[in-house]
């Protein structure tokens, strides 16, 4: 371990950075684009993860000429032929919000026997000038009801393996047993620890 390592985040969605800074140890700092001063919402037009991923963490490099780092989620349901995937967040519009994304995800399963889906995470850190993406998976069961308060997204209708509540039902600490984004942000840990001596 070194000095202390900064990297922007290139997220304005609060609950993410909330779950990222849990994961990171005494010698990354992560400053969200508002601590930055950067005030835009970066688009997501492509049709995969990998994609939006470079696409978000480009536009603030390009901007800071800092290292920085973006994650894209998405939810692949077995059922649904992957769907909503990269769509996660605009699945019932572009205007929508995660109540009615669930609405429209759970309304698309009802009668369906095969509750299998994952999540997926795909970070895209750029680091001196080079591009690294990481990703993380975690699999697991679309319930048929929404259940829990905590978490966010679509948290409430997932549960993840081998457990039997829903990302909504669990503490940070509990979901980060199981978590997709944990999984990817362990990968670009370990990088960092083996490239940079940081973590």
């Amino acid at each position: 371990m070194t000095k202390m390592l900064t990297l922007i985040f290139a997220t304005n969605n609060q609950n993410k950075v909330k779950e990222i800074r849990s994961l990171l140890g005494s010698n990354i700092q992560i400053i969200t684009l508002k601590e930055a001063g950067i005030d835009i919402e970066i688009p997501e037009p492509h049709q995969s993860l990998e994609e939006n991923a470079t696409e978000k963490s480009s536009v603030i490099h390009r901007l800071t000429n800092k290292n920085c780092f973006s994650e894209d989620t998405g939810l692949e349901v077995e059922a649904l032929n992957g769907e909503p995937g990269v769509r996660s967040a605009r699945y019932a519009g572009d205007e929508a919000n995660f109540k009615k994304n669930i609405h429209k995800l759970l309304q698309h399963m009802q009668g369906k026997k095969n509750r299998q889906a994952r999540f997926r995470t795909v970070i895209s850190l750029i680091i001196d000038d080079t591009e690294y993406l990481f990703e993380g998976i975690c699999k697991g069961l679309i319930t048929e009801t929404e259940t829990g308060e905590n978490g966010f997204g679509y948290d409430p209708i997932f549960i993840p393996e081998p457990a039997n509540k829903t990302f909504a039902q669990m503490s940070l600490e509990e979901k980060n047993q199981y978590s997709h984004r944990k999984k990817a942000m362990d990968k670009l840990i370990v990088f960092l620890k083996e490239k940079y001596g940081e973590g």
